[in-house]
């Protein structure tokens, strides 16, 4: 992992890793705590059961869940529930904060109810089963609705694969799509003056200002400041992404401010976006930490709605850069469509200028980077909730040899068994994928709604086809090649 973010940009050159075994340590004890406790409360019941009674379990699945996991699988429902309702009324911090619990509620909800859930899906999936294949469906549909607990407890790593890995891509892949439509929507420069180095010295922009035919050039210094923030009725300091930008800004961006002045933005003064400013509006004052630690206190003079485009937080750039370790600037911002600026790239070594369409593609380069950490570590535990579900499934196809070497006895063909299998397979993966992609479809336009403002995540159809591509086969995989290792042998033994 370290290498690869080497090689795509994301870490400078030399940067070493930082290695412990105190992150081992602890994941070794929680894992041996968690299955002691998974043991624990499952042998409490059947040590105490009577033994005509385990056998008569061990035969006949319970028709009906325990009361207890109902009431539990219910009341996770309703906090998934509540948590959606604040997430569509809340903004900013709050509700973003609040996505979080609410797939944990639906996914445990989800887990909780599974048979509930596998029997429904049989229903729907069984008749499309029937109609697919009179002889095989049928059998399909009735194998899955007699072990709805075992059809329950396929589903759920299906559903946590389909959901975990839609909600983490997507919310990233609708942040990016937000973050460059702001950008774009709210850039109002005609020409972009970029560095092919690490900043451009502050005479740039002067002389971008002396040219003919420009008629503003706006300095664009980033960097990062910490302020408190309101999160679910609580303040605590976050990192926020600021950029410090001349006095002409309001000439050349336009971050859409709904209160205040951009033009006021001198001195100690700041602009927030929405997602931030909280109770702060214009004339109110906040205390922040510039990038080298100097707190100050700021007087806010607008309010913005393009968070994503422009940073959460705007000052002067003299501001920033007297509190920075290098005075350069990122970019300068120049309108002056006809403005011919070659000899003042020409007189700064380094200088080069592009246009909007071409800084638009380096700034999609920079958001591709950014989540690259993002989508090793969603493939990483995707692919251990993977390995959990093809164990699982593999396991419990295993454990039907005596189920099909009766079907074999009674006269079904070794063909017939295996298409029954796969439609059964197709009606469990089926519904666990559907009960996925519903966690994400409520998840992620609640998400989206939180951050841009708009309830229309970004999902890219090939991403999505190759999620469900991806668990859908292995799931397959799972119970397929399991089912013909096991029917490959004598039908005697297979009963004994």
């Amino acid at each position: 992992m370290h290498g690869a973010m080497v090689r795509e940009g994301v870490l400078p050159d030399g940067f070493g890793l930082s290695l412990s075994l105190l992150p081992v340590l602890a994941a070794f004890a929680v894992t041996l705590l968690a299955a002691v406790a998974t043991a624990f409360v499952a042998s409490l019941r059947v040590s105490r059961i009577r033994p005509v009674e385990a056998l008569g379990e061990a035969a006949v699945e319970p028709a009906r869940l325990p009361r207890w996991r109902v009431i539990a699988g219910v009341a996770f429902l309703v906090l998934g529930l509540n948590a959606l309702g604040f997430s569509t009324t809340a903004t900013g911090p709050d509700a973003a904060a609040s996505v979080g619990g609410l797939v944990m509620a639906l996914i445990v909800a989800t887990a909780l109810l599974g048979p509930l859930v596998a029997r429904f899906g049989n229903r729907v999936l069984g008749r499309a089963a029937r109609t697919v294949a009179p002889i095989a469906g049928p059998m399909a549909q009735h194998s899955a609705e007699s072990a709805a607990l075992r059809a329950g407890s396929l589903i759920t790593p299906v559903a946590l694969a389909v959901a975990f890995a839609s909600v983490q891509l997507f919310a990233h892949s609708t942040v990016a799509h937000a973050t460059r439509g702001q950008a774009e929507a709210g850039n109002r420069a005609d020409q972009i003056i970029v560095p092919a180095g690490p900043g451009l010295p502050r005479g740039v922009a002067e002389a971008a200002r002396r040219t003919p035919g420009v008629t503003a050039a706006t300095p664009v210094k980033r960097t990062t400041v910490i302020m408190p923030v309101s999160a679910l009725g609580e303040q605590s300091l976050q990192s926020l992404s600021a950029r410090g930008v001349g006095a002409d800004a309001a000439a050349t961006m336009d971050p859409k401010v709904t209160s205040g002045r951009l033009g006021d933005l001198r001195g100690d003064a700041v602009a927030l976006s929405r997602d931030v400013a909280g109770g702060h509006g214009v004339g109110s004052t906040v205390s922040l930490s510039l990038g080298d630690g100097t707190a100050v206190k700021a007087r806010v003079v607008a309010v913005y709605d393009r968070g994503l485009g422009f940073g959460d937080v705007l000052l002067p750039r003299d501001l920033v850069a007297a509190h920075a370790s290098a005075p350069l600037d990122d970019h300068v911002l120049v309108r002056g469509k006809g403005a011919d600026l070659r000899a003042l790239a020409a007189a700064h070594p380094g200088a080069r200028v592009v246009t909007p369409d071409a800084f638009g593609a380096g700034l999609s380069r920079e958001i591709r980077l950014q989540g690259f950490v993002n989508q090793v570590v969603v493939a990483a535990i995707t692919g251990f909730i993977l390995i959990g579900l093809v164990t699982t499934l593999a396991l419990a196809t295993a454990a039907r040899r005596r189920e099909f070497a009766l079907l074999r006895l009674v006269g079904a063909t070794r063909g017939q068994v295996l298409r029954t299998l796969r439609l059964e397979a197709a009606i469990v993966l089926g519904t666990g994928v559907a009960a996925g992609a519903l966690i994400a479809a409520v998840t992620l336009p609640a998400f989206a709604a939180a951050v841009t403002g708009v309830p229309l995540p970004w999902v890219p159809p090939l991403t999505a086809a190759a999620i469900v591509a991806c668990v859908a086969g292995s799931g397959a995989a799972a119970i397929l090649v399991p089912a013909r290792l096991v029917l490959r042998r004598r039908t005697s033994p297979a009963l004994s």
